[in-house]
Order: structure tokens, then C-alpha cells, then sequence
């Protein structure tokens, strides 16, 4: 958030998974109309009267002004700390771009996403999930305190890169959230000098991480989540709930070394660090909840089909 990174450099380390927001659009029947699906349908004479306030101002920003349709389908729910809502915005741009026949860059679309939802909507988020999203794979994302972001790609060894990806594993705490008033509360709460010193000591896990990639040593990698975990669930009152603590202390005490809450708090999923031979104990003291498999992206936001009228532009 810019309440800290303004003051202090933020810094986070990221990874994109395999699973996709998918935004498809085409030339609406009714040339004086726009619709737009999503969890619902709006047909709309006005971009002003779509009740979506990420299309309305992408649409606003592309000066769209009907005989256009926009479908949108995901392969997990809102809500779950898993990023969604920005990559819809990712998506939504990178779209809007190619019908210009324009080929926008992957800077520049986490950029125009973070100032959608950040400094048009007025949303209390930070900047990590669009650059995520934008540039897939494995990265340490930098924000400065001008307000630049930079992304560092991490680089590692096909072994310790498999080793990573296969000892992550997430599962569905079984409770969707809007991040929102949490967000809002951690965004007050930073201008707490105890706030913004416990981020600082986050954002040092950083490096500590990089550290322990490029030595190809995973070992600490599930001490330092847990000490994140501890650090991130004194930013706000709604971050972790009795059920959430439950949750984690199940994890710790049948085989995982360490974890964290995706997303602001509140519910989403779980994401644990687990040695293999631990694994099929942890799985089994969560077969009631949902595990989400998954792994690593490489590619980030992309084009998967452009009609000839589009490309040839």
C-alpha cells in the first residue's frame, strides 16, 4: 500500500499459478447497447449505467460507447485471496488493447490496472496482485518509494524450482470474503509507527527468501512463511478469525513447516510448505476442506485469440 511504500521501499515475493481469468469480447448484435456477463448480465444504452465499476472505467478509459459484448468466466470464485478481481482487470485491458489492434506491454498493463482500481475506484489495495498477474512466473516485486515498481525475475534451478512448486500446497478454508474493509482498516492502521515497523520486518523476509532459493536451500523457506504468517495477522483485527488459527495449527501440527493466509485475511485459502514425506498426513487432516493443485505459471497475462479484423489493424 502507499501508506507504507511511500515512506519505506515495500517488497514482496510472488508467484503466479495456473489458474486464469478469461475475458472474451465481441461486437454486440445491438449496435446502441453494451453488455456485459459476469456473475450477473447487464445490457446498458450508457457505459454510466454499468453497475461494474471495473468494465464502466476501463470502458470510459478505451472511450467505448456501444455495440460491444464482454463475457467474462474464471476458474476460481471472487473472494479468495487468490487475486481475481485484478486479473479481471488485467485481462479486461490486455482485451480492450488487442480490439485496438495495440500491443500493449506487460508494464503497462499492471500499471493501467493499478490505476483503475487504486486511483479511479478508490480501493484499498496494494499493488502486488496486477503485477502478479501481468508478468506470471516467479518474481520479487520492488515498490519504490517514488511509486515505481520494479520486478526482479528469480531465476532458479529446474530442481529447486520443481522441488518449490511440488512442496506448496493450498486448501480452501471454505469461507469467501470482501477484502475490502479489512484492507481499509490495515491502510489506517499503517500510519501506526508499531504498523509500519512489523512491514518493515516483512519486507526483510524477502530477501531472506531470495536468499534461500539461490542457495538452492529450501530449508528455511517454511520457518520464514510461518514467521510472516505471525507478523501479517497483527496488521488487522479481520485478518485471521478463531477458524483460520484452527485451520494453521491443524497444518503445523500434521506435517507442514510453515504457511499463510492468501489475500487480505478473513477466509480464501491456506497456502502451506510441506516436505513430500509429510504430505499425505497433511492432506489427510484436511480431506474435508477443498485442496487447490496448481502450478507455476510462466507466461502471465496473454492473448489466446485474435479474429483477422483485430490483428490486421
Amino acid at each position: 500500500m502507499e501508506e507504507f511504500y511511500s515512506r519505506r521501499e515495500g517488497a514482496v515475493l510472488s508467484v503466479a499459478i495456473n489458474k486464469y481469468m478469461y475475458i472474451s469480447s465481441h461486437t454486440f448484435f445491438d449496435r446502441d447497447k453494451i453488455r456485459v456477463k459476469y456473475s450477473r448480465t447487464e445490457t446498458v444504452d450508457k457505459i454510466s449505467e454499468l453497475k461494474h465499476p471495473i468494465v464502466r472505467e476501463a470502458l470510459r478509459k478505451f472511450n467505448i460507447s456501444g455495440a460491444l459484448e464482454i463475457s467474462s468466466n474464471a476458474d476460481v470464485p471472487a473472494g479468495t485471496g487468490l487475486g481475481s478481481s485484478s486479473a479481471f482487470t488485467v485481462g479486461l485491458l490486455h482485451n480492450l488493447y488487442a480490439r485496438d489492434g495495440k500491443l500493449a506491454t506487460k508494464e503497462r498493463l499492471a500499471d493501467e490496472a493499478c490505476d483503475i482500481e487504486i486511483n479511479r475506484l478508490g480501493e484499498p489495495i496494494g499493488k502486488q496482485d496486477q503485477y502478479a498477474c501481468a508478468y506470471g512466473s516467479l518474481n520479487i516485486i520492488r515498490f519504490r518509494t517514488s511509486g515505481e515498481v520494479t520486478v526482479e525475475p528469480i531465476h532458479l534451478k529446474k530442481s529447486v524450482y520443481k522441488t518449490l512448486q511440488s512442496n506448496l500446497l493450498m486448501f480452501y478454508t471454505g469461507d469467501q470474503r470482501s477484502a475490502s474493509a479489512i484492507l481499509a482498516e490495515q491502510k489506517k492502521n499503517t500510519s501506526a509507527a508499531d504498523k509500519v515497523e512489523i512491514l518493515g520486518r516483512m519486507v526483510a523476509l524477502v530477501d531472506k527468501l531470495r536468499e534461500s532459493l539461490y542457495k538452492d536451500d529450501l530449508r528455511p523457506f517454511g520457518r520464514i512463511l510461518h514467521e510472516n504468517w505471525l507478523l501479517k495477522r497483527q496488521l488487522a483485527s479481520g485478518i485471521t478469525n478463531t477458524g483460520i488459527d484452527d485451520m494453521y495449527s491443524k497444518g503445523l501440527a500434521n506435517g507442514a513447516e510453515g504457511g499463510k493466509l492468501l489475500g487480505a485475511g478473513g477466509g480464501g485459502f491456506m497456502l502451506f510448505y510441506c516436505e513430500p514425506e509429510n504430505q499425505p498426513k497433511l492432506r489427510a487432516a484436511f480431506s474435508d476442506h477443498t485442496e487447490m493443485k496448481f502450478k507455476f505459471d510462466n507466461e502471465g497475462a496473454k492473448l489466446i485469440y485474435a479474429a483477422d479484423e483485430y490483428v490486421s489493424r
